[in-house]
Formats: C-alpha cells, sequence, structure tokens
C-alpha cells in the first residue's frame, strides 16, 4: 500500500518487468489488467462473504423466531376446542352447562 494520493494501492511492481529489457508494453498491459482483475474478484469474495455470514444469522434469527410461532400455534390450537378430539368435544359437553347470554 502506498500513502499517495490517487495510487492503486494494490498496484504491485512485478519484479519479471524490471529485469527484462525487452518487456512487450502489450504484456506488460495485460499482467497489470490481471492483477487488477484478481483484485476486484477478491474485493468481490469479500462482499459476498459478509453477506453469507450476514444471511446465516438472519436465517438463525427466523428459525428461533419460527420456532416460538409454532409453539404459540400449537398451545392456541391445545386450547381451543374446534381442535380438540371428537372424544374430548363430547366429555366437555357432557360435564359442563351451556353459559346463559
Amino acid at each position: 500500500m502506498t500513502d499517495n494520493k490517487g495510487d492503486n494501492m494494490y498496484s504491485i511492481p512485478l519484479s519479471s518487468d524490471s529485469l527484462d529489457p525487452d518487456a512487450n508494453p502489450d504484456e506488460l498491459e495485460e499482467k497489470q489488467r490481471l492483477i487488477n482483475q484478481v483484485l476486484e474478484l477478491q474485493n468481490t469474495l469479500d462482499d459476498l462473504s459478509s453477506r453469507v455470514d450476514s444471511v446465516k444469522e438472519e436465517n438463525l434469527k427466523l428459525k428461533s423466531e419460527n420456532q416460538v410461532l409454532g409453539q404459540y400455534i400449537e398451545n392456541l390450537m391445545a386450547a381451543s376446542s374446534v381442535f380438540q378430539s371428537t372424544d374430548a368435544k363430547s366429555k366437555k359437553k357432557a360435564g359442563k352447562k351451556k353459559p346463559g347470554k
């Protein structure tokens, strides 16, 4: 990394460039292009890794909420006469008086 503003912080001098006086400018340009592409792909990978981590966290949170809601629904169904078995309904009706209006 460099302290100069405006410089690419990932500009990497290639040792083979300085050793080869006959280096083709097209080859040097291609190497720089490939280096830039690799750096861009690394940044993309970092972004995707961060996104995966945040999605995992959200997934765990939603699983927990679903468990709570599932338990709540089970409790409501257990407390409601609509979801009781027919044997349970007939026992309840025989044991209870209808409330007056």
